[in-house]
């Protein structure tokens, strides 16, 4: 089991992926969010028979899987939807985040979630990294990746916590706004300063 847990979150187009495939490639367990979210909504899933008889198959791609982007726009505007759906998914998602940081062999592991500070996730881990960027380049990497519109990604940004709350529950900060290399670098530096951390607190 893995002595420390590290939360890492970032707003969108920050670079939070990059930085935790940095983390992987050194031998660091990964437990993200966003595939928890998908693996708890898989064909045959409790959670996705619940979602099929509240919605309707509307929400199913022709393959029998969770359609994400029409269950988006079913909940988006009606809060009370909105509501039972995190009701029902946020429990099954956290468990799990639980189970696997817990089972995470690695000496520290990373725990990815994009909404960390919003949802309070914070208890969840040992200490906070915030992957951080200025709001201006958080809108043009996101639009150039997702092909989106600018009015899009800015709705999307001012749903999530501002950059100064993030900010304000960070134990480390690794700011992307230079190039690959230096990144690298600065995932090395924490890296180590993890391991000896980790390694301070005994097995």
């Amino acid at each position: 089991m893995s002595r420390l847990v590290i939360g890492l979150s970032g707003g969108i187009g920050s670079g939070k992926t990059t930085v935790s495939d940095l983390f992987a490639a050194l031998g660091i367990a990964i437990i993200d969010a966003d595939v928890i979210a998908r693996q708890v909504v898989e064909p045959g899933t409790p959670a996705l028979q619940a979602i099929i008889i509240k919605f309707g198959t509307q929400v199913l791609n022709d393959g029998g899987e969770l359609n994400r982007s029409q269950l988006r726009q079913v909940v988006f505007s009606d809060p009370a939807s909105k509501d039972w759906l995190n009701e029902l998914l946020h429990p099954l998602i956290r468990a799990q985040m639980l189970s696997q940081t817990q089972s995470a062999q690695s000496a520290y592991c990373i725990l990815s979630v994009a909404l960390l500070v919003e949802n309070k996730l914070s208890e969840l881990v040992d200490r906070v990294l915030i992957v951080d960027v200025s709001e201006a380049t958080q809108l043009a990497r996101t639009v150039k990746r997702d092909n989106s519109n600018a009015e899009q990604i800015s709705a999307i940004m001012r749903a999530q916590a501002s950059r100064a709350e993030r900010l304000a529950v960070a134990d480390d900060v690794i700011e992307n706004e230079g190039n690959a290399n230096e990144l690298v670098a600065k995932v090395a530096l924490l890296h180590s300063q993890y391991l000896k951390l980790a390694a301070s607190r005994g097995s």
